[in-house]
């Protein structure tokens, strides 16, 4: 019998990153995951963002490619392409850092013999992608994140935080499961470091608004360096998303103000014990929407599917 293929996560570097305990796979041939401090069970990711650098630390013959993703929201996810990722690796060599790109892939992690753990992705599939798509998954995992912190500050209103009290709650027996494991393991989760993230996506996403979810000024990190990044000369759809139409900002301004309203609930930004309070209650509806793709400076030719990466149901 085959097994179901695993859902890929949106998930921030900052979650992904403290993931640092690793659910073992129950059998041969089953799925093993990292468990995140907000309770997702990862497999496998959807990240996008900037590849900053990249390096074949195999042959020509046989390359082993290493990357570091900016994920522009919190910070740097790292990747790791070996001979067993054919299709990721043809595609990481045509590419040029720095790009746009989307990755989809398996969650790894190694841990040292002072007990750090370092959390990776081994990508299945990487393709170049636009702004636009960049900011589509930006707000569809600012609201992702959200969601589960929705159902995490849930879970810490329970009296019964096992398994089966949280599926009393209105939890599905996957989100009981791993809510309940990542607060016996980590205990209850810092709030604001999810929120930073969510604050820096949505200023990711309109740069020219004064985006302020009230976090402290010193809560708050200084966002990555600027980086150019470089698309074909001459080509028509690079121009098109380098200079978005109105109609393009008012949706991406439309959806990010859905969410904002969700936490602000004076105009002036929403405190953090306000925002953490928010989420107590039901998560935000989904949200989804199209952007059309531009090419990144390649080596050779190399398509980018939105279909693949804007998707946010299953890849």
């Amino acid at each position: 019998m085959t097994n179901a293929r695993e859902t890929a996560w949106r998930v921030f570097s900052t979650e992904l990153n403290s993931a640092s305990y690793e659910i073992k796979a129950e059998a041969e041939k089953m799925p093993s995951y990292q468990l995140s401090r907000l309770g997702a069970r990862i497999n496998r990711v959807l990240i996008a963002g900037i590849l900053t650098e990249k390096e074949n630390v195999g042959t020509d013959d046989e390359p082993m490619w290493r990357g570091r993703i900016q994920d522009v929201a919190s910070g740097t996810v790292y990747i790791n392409i070996g001979r067993f990722q054919p299709d990721a690796a043809a595609a990481m060599a045509k590419i040029e850092a720095p790009c746009l790109i989307a990755v989809m892939g398996k969650v790894k992690s190694y841990t040292t013999e002072d007990q750090r753990t370092f959390v990776s992705v081994r990508p299945e599939r990487v393709v170049p992608i636009t702004e636009s798509i960049r900011s589509e998954w930006l707000l569809d995992t600012a609201r992702s994140t959200w969601d589960r912190m929705v159902k995490m500050q849930k879970a810490l209103k329970a009296e019964d935080r096992s398994a089966e009290g949280l599926k009393k709650t209105g939890l599905s027996d996957t989100e009981a499961a791993g809510i309940s494991q990542a607060i016996e393991v980590y205990g209850p989760p810092e709030a604001g470091t999810y929120l930073i993230s969510i604050q820096n996506a949505l200023r990711a996403i309109l740069p020219d608004d004064n985006i302020d979810l009230g976090l402290p000024e010193d809560s708050v990190p200084e966002g990555p360096e600027e980086i150019d990044i470089d698309v074909q000369p001459g080509d028509p759809k690079a121009a098109a998303d380098a200079s978005p139409s109105s109609e393009d900002r008012e949706a991406k301004e439309a959806a990010v103000l859905k969410l904002i309203k969700e936490l602000d609930t004076d105009g002036k930004g929403a405190a953090r014990d306000e925002l953490e309070r928010r989420a107590e209650q039901e998560a935000s509806p989904a949200w989804s929407s199209r952007r059309s793709p531009t090419a990144c400076s390649t080596k050779g030719s190399l398509t980018s599917p939105t279909s693949d990466t804007s998707r946010s149901s299953e890849l």
